[in-house]
């Protein structure tokens, strides 16, 4: 089971609020969720984020998978920055180029003739 940070609609119509939720990738938008990890107010001037950092975080330690939409309010309300600084940081994989090796004859001895 795959686990997504997403949002969840709720509110009036044409008056949107959204939970932020922990759900299963395969159940639906407003269907059934785990747990709420906060709540989005966009309508709001300036909009309102309400984020349960412990919660967010432990789910993010878990392996949830943030949607692009919940990621970006993870960033502004600082969660984010946090999960980052508490992963230990994996080394850049090295680039090896596989050895070239010329496929006819005749490319074969025209590459020697150049070096």
């Amino acid at each position: 089971m795959t686990v997504k940070l997403r949002l969840m609609r709720v509110g009036k119509k044409k008056q949107p609020t959204y939970r932020i939720v922990a759900a299963d990738s395969r159940s639906p938008r407003d269907g059934r969720f785990i747990e709420i990890v906060g709540t989005y107010a966009p309508r709001s001037e300036p909009s309102q984020i309400e984020v349960k950092s412990d919660k967010a975080l432990e789910w993010l330690s878990k392996g949830a998978q943030p949607t692009e939409t919940v990621r970006k309010l993870l960033k502004i309300s600082g969660v984010w920055g946090e999960f980052e600084s508490q992963r230990p940081a994996r080394p850049a994989p090295e680039r090896t180029r596989p050895a070239r090796t010329a496929k006819t004859p005749a490319k074969a001895a025209k590459k020697a003739a150049v070096s």
